[in-house]
């Protein structure tokens, strides 16, 4: 062995270690834990047979992925306008957009029902203007705020971190040849934020499916995989079952994860 070789080796060896200890053996585990029930191995194919896991699976998924584009739609639109414009308390602005980061998932819910709840404000002004008392914080609708509330601060970070670098002479130029302000946006800003977008989309994402505290909060009517996997395992003491879940879980989100950043990394030797 080479002294390059050597050097790539010793440098690669903490991080080799570390993803084995803490993702393969884990997942590892998992995986045949989750084939030791009375089913074996087809609890797996109940996930997708059996109409309660698999509706929760789709459930999952489609609230992390309109999570996933209300968050970047907003804070695409947010994070670019806040990095070109300078106005006075927009420093105090920026902070209380990233505040969110530092309440744990239960707060959030907490807040959610502060707004969406039975006695929330919502609730009271809908009651005073169309006599009828609108309440969603128990729903797939209250945690979707609540996921696209926590989502945001980290999304607008890296959205203003990479409008930083944009060119402003692209846009000039394509300004100067007759782009209207939309065909800018679409032509120029977009694909310069492609590779931040599809990054941070994709930790919005894989958020979104695994988060517990929230859902935890506001679970009278809300049927997503954390919840499912909570209670297999606590209350129906079913932990072949929820050791499956979480094996499909933590695949699926693995796997959107290496897709972005692949798609990321294509972005940024397609830009360069």
């Amino acid at each position: 062995m080479s002294r390059e070789q050597l050097t790539l080796f010793t440098l690669l060896l903490p991080a080799g270690i570390f993803f084995g200890a803490f993702f393969l053996l884990p997942m590892a585990r998992l995986l045949l834990v989750g084939g030791s029930g009375q089913t074996g191995f087809a609890a797996y194919a109940a996930i997708v047979t059996d109409a309660g896991y698999f509706s929760s699976l789709v459930s999952t998924l489609a609230l992390a992925a309109a999570t996933t584009v209300i968050t970047l739609v907003v804070s695409g639109i947010a994070g670019v306008f806040l990095q070109r414009n300078d106005f006075p308390g927009r420093p105090a602005l920026v902070a209380m957009l990233t505040l969110p980061l530092a309440f744990p998932g239960v707060v959030i819910g907490f807040m959610v029902i502060v707004l969406a709840g039975r006695q929330g404000l919502i609730g009271s002004l809908t009651l005073a203007l169309i006599n009828e008392k609108v309440v969603f914080a128990y729903s797939m609708a209250g945690l979707l705020m609540g996921y696209v509330y926590f989502s945001i601060p980290r999304t607008i970070l890296t959205v203003m971190a990479t409008a930083e670098k944009l060119d402003p002479r692209l846009e000039e130029a394509a300004r100067s040849l007759g782009a209207t302000p939309w065909q800018v946006v679409r032509d120029v800003i977009i694909p310069g934020l492609k590779p931040a977008l599809i990054s941070a989309g994709a930790i919005c994402f894989a958020t979104a499916m695994g988060a517990f505290g929230t859902a935890f909060t506001l679970a009278t009517r809300i049927n997503v995989l954390p919840m499912v996997i909570y209670t297999e395992f606590t209350l129906q003491a079913n932990i072949a079952m929820a050791a499956a879940l979480s094996f499909v879980l933590g695949a699926v989100t693995w796997l959107v994860l290496a897709l972005a950043r692949t798609a990321a990394g294509a972005s940024v030797a397609a830009a360069g």
